[in-house]
Order: C-alpha cells, then structure tokens, then sequence
C-alpha cells in the first residue's frame, strides 16, 4: 500500500507530534502532557499527515496569518510550519504532495499568499516560493560600542513582569506590524509561550528580563525581552553576554531607548541583537558601528502567490504612475496568468487578469515572491536571468514601483 496524505484527527495528534519530533531529530519519546500542550495550537483542517499504515511519517501545518504589505495593508495568509519527513520515508515525494495538499486548501480558502520559514535555501523554490525578507544578526563588542550621549533620548525604561507582557504586548506589536511590511499577526498563544504561561516540556523556559519603554505621555511604545549570562571573570574582569529574544518599537525613540538600555547593562562586554531586520539602525546608533560584528546575514521569510491580483492590489508602489503587464509562470497553476499593474497617481492600485494584452515582462511566481514585499531589483533579477524583460525600461520601471523605503522584516519564528 501507499502513503496516504490527509488531514490528522483528534486521536492522531499524539502519532502525529511524535512524527513532527521525530523529524526535526528532538526525541523519540514525546510525554503526554508535550501532547497536550501542544494540542490548541493545532487546527485540525490545517494539519496533515503523511501516513505509511497507520504510522505517521510526515508531518505539515498551516496557520492563518495576517500579513503586512507595503503601505500598511494586510493580505490573508496561510503559514507553513512544522514540516517533516521521517527518515526512513525520504525521497519518495512526501513533502511534495503535502505541500500540494495544502496550498490548494488555501487557495480554496482564499487567501492571497503563503509563506514560510525556510529551514534549508534549495527545499522551496520548486514549490513556487522565493525569498521575500531577510534578516541580520549582530554581535556587538560592548566596550568599542561608544554609546553616543544619553539625553538624546526622551521618554523612560522600566522592568515589567510576564503577566504585565501579556497585557501590554498585543497592543504593541498591532502597532509594530501595520507599519513592518513582512510582519504577521500573532495570537494569544505566542504571547504565552514567550512569558513561560505555556511551557512544552521539550523545549523548556528559563524566565528572562522584560523591559518597556514609555513615551512622555507614559504610552508603551517599545518593549524587548532579554537573558545575560554571567560567566567565569578572566583576570577579574567582567565577561557577561546578553542575549536579546525579541525586541518591538514603534517610534525611533523607543528603538534608540532599548538599545541604550541593552548596551548599559552592567558587566555585559558583548550583546546578541537576536533576529533584526537587515536595515535595522543598531550598527549606526553605535560611535564606533565596526562594533557590531555580523553573525547572520540570511534569506528568511519565503513567500508563494496565490492570488496575484488580490496581492499587488493590496500593497503600495512608488508614485511614478505607471502601468506594467506581467506574464506570471506558475507551473503548479495557483497564480499564474497575465495581469495589468496599474499606479496612476492618486488612485489605488489595482491588478486585474488582461490575458490579451502582451506582456512588459515575463516571470515565475516565485520571482514574482521576490519583488512583491520591495526587497529586490526587477533589473539585478533581469540580469540574473530570472526574468524577461519584453519592452525595453520593463524591468526598471517595476525596480522603481516595487522598492520600498526601508527593507521589509519579518520578526517571528513560525
């Protein structure tokens, strides 16, 4: 017999879990209570399982996520995660189907694009994703930082407790998300994992520092979580790392504010910025920004169309009024087709299907994945070969339309 691809039930969660543990190599032996906890973060009609008899050998999940475009709009989306193939069932397609599974539904479902967290480059792009954010991570030498002075910040800094996170935080990041194109809604369960509210055996928690910052008014509109670790002092000097978990502003002055505090923090000779946008500011916020040593510097959130004109119309562009045709290529047949951008300035944009009309450039889906959130070149594309420019200043035309003022950032992990 073959492999059946479905959707789990609810007497499948446990098999399923201990698949999906069992994939990304953590245990063989998954507790009840992992089964538990674990269990509301699950919808059912969105988990699917590989199933050899009645063994789990594949694992997939999807979650509905608001994601942010350019301009502060908002499109539908399905997001992947937990994907996995035992080993003793690789090669034999699994991830594939499950894939084609599930972006069907969304595509049923309604919504506009999907997107993921990419674990290896090569795995997605044959599924019709291209990377659509990036991100940085920083190793910052404390003492060759050179904070520039203090006074140059207003508002304040103040230590709160998990419970108080949880009050506090969603609020904040709604604030963050309209305005970070890349950033996705998140729900009350991350709020609970993050403050130890949830904790899965497997994954463990140790409590960290949470901090606020409060504008003049007394408004938080900044807020990190953070960890130092304090080890053996060579020669009696101090040796302390900080880590930082996650870190949300929402002005400039609650961003400068927190990375004040995090690079005052007594003792700490070196600070992990944790996952930060690759325009973030912190290099530049430094007197000496060679400081700031990067770790990471990688692609991220992957991102597949499934509703183009919905989409393009959904975000932004640049105002230069102009029209671009593009011949979308999608060999899966979810999104592709020919479709008319039109930018007039002064009015919304809209993307509507124009199979007559020639095209002024011809790309896959994936390429398009690329372009869509404003972080890459239609003419370094062109040049790559990866798409086809049809009316000469095509491709130019659609660099200037897609760019964005600053990069696009994703902060979760999903």
């Amino acid at each position: 017999m073959g492999v059946e691809i479905r959707t789990i039930t609810e007497s499948e969660v446990g098999p399923w879990v201990q698949a999906m543990h069992t994939g990304f190599h953590r245990s063989q032996v998954i507790s009840a209570e992992e089964i538990a906890l674990s269990r509301p973060g699950f919808d059912l009609d969105r988990t699917r399982g590989a199933f050899d008899g009645d063994r789990c050998v594949g694992t997939f999940r999807s979650m509905a996520r608001d994601l942010t475009v350019p301009g502060g709009g908002s499109v539908s989306a399905t997001a992947v995660t937990n994907v996995t193939v035992t080993a003793t069932h690789r090669r034999r397609g699994l991830a594939t189907r499950l894939m084609a599974a599930d972006l069907a539904a969304a595509k049923e479902r309604g919504e506009a694009v999907a997107i993921l967290i990419a674990a290896e480059y090569p795995i997605y792009g044959r599924f019709g994703f291209g990377p659509a954010t990036w991100v940085t991570e920083w190793e910052v030498d404390v003492p060759r930082a050179v904070l520039p002075p203090g006074d140059a910040v207003s508002g304040t800094v103040e230590l709160v407790t998990p419970a108080e996170v949880r009050a506090l935080g969603p609020a904040l990041h709604e604030r963050v998300r309209v305005r970070t194109p890349g950033a996705i809604s998140r729900d009350s369960r991350w709020w609970d994992r993050a403050t130890g509210a949830i904790v899965l055996p497997s994954f463990g928690f140790q409590v960290p520092f949470f901090v606020v910052h409060r504008d003049t008014a007394g408004e938080v509109d900044g807020m990190a979580a953070y960890r130092v670790n304090d080890p053996y002092w060579p020669g009696k000097f101090p040796n302390a790392e900080a880590e930082v978990l996650w870190q949300l502003a929402a002005t400039p002055d609650a961003d400068a504010a927190l990375w004040r505090y995090l690079l005052s923090l007594d003792w700490v000779v070196r600070l992990k910025s944790g996952h930060r946008p690759p325009d973030d500011i912190l290099p530049l916020l430094l007197g000496d920004p060679r400081a700031a040593r990067t770790e990471t510097y990688a692609d991220y959130m992957w991102l597949r169309l499934l509703d183009v004109p919905v989409a393009l119309s959904a975000r932004t562009y640049a105002p230069l009024g102009a029209d671009l045709v593009l011949d979308v290529r999608d060999a899966d047949g979810l999104a592709g087709g020919t479709f008319r951008l039109e930018t007039a300035p002064g009015a919304a944009p809209r993307c509507t299907p124009a199979p007559a009309s020639p095209p002024d450039l011809t790309l896959d889906v994936a390429t398009l994945a690329r372009l869509y959130l404003g972080d890459e070149s239609a003419e370094r594309l062109s040049a790559l070969g990866l798409l086809t420019e049809h009316r000469p200043g095509a491709a130019a035309t659609a660099s200037h339309l897609f760019h964005t003022p600053r990069r696009p950032w994703c902060p979760e992990v999903f």
